[in-house]
């Protein structure tokens, strides 16, 4: 699975690097590392929203902060592993 984050300046500022800092901790205390492959991505056209995050380079951009990380995580990532 491909979790594609923006890095772009707009979802810097909205807390990208903690999103990203967050997720590879997570990835990592589950285990996913061999399932689960996080890359930055520059501007997903979103700006406003926020940190946009993709997976697997699907057209739905979810809107990921800091302190959604983890929901995210469950509810996306995890579900779509079967975890």
């Amino acid at each position: 699975m491909k979790v594609s984050i923006c890095i772009g300046s707009a979802c810097h500022l909205k807390g990208s690097r903690d999103v990203i800092s967050i997720l590879q901790k997570l990835v990592q205390e589950s285990g996913l590392e061999d399932k689960v492959n996080l890359t930055g991505a520059f501007c997903s056209g979103n700006c406003e929203k926020g940190v946009c995050v993709t997976i697997d380079d699907g057209e739905e951009i979810y809107t990921v902060r800091p302190e959604t990380a983890q929901a995210f995580f469950n509810d996306q990532i995890l579900t779509r592993l079967g975890e």
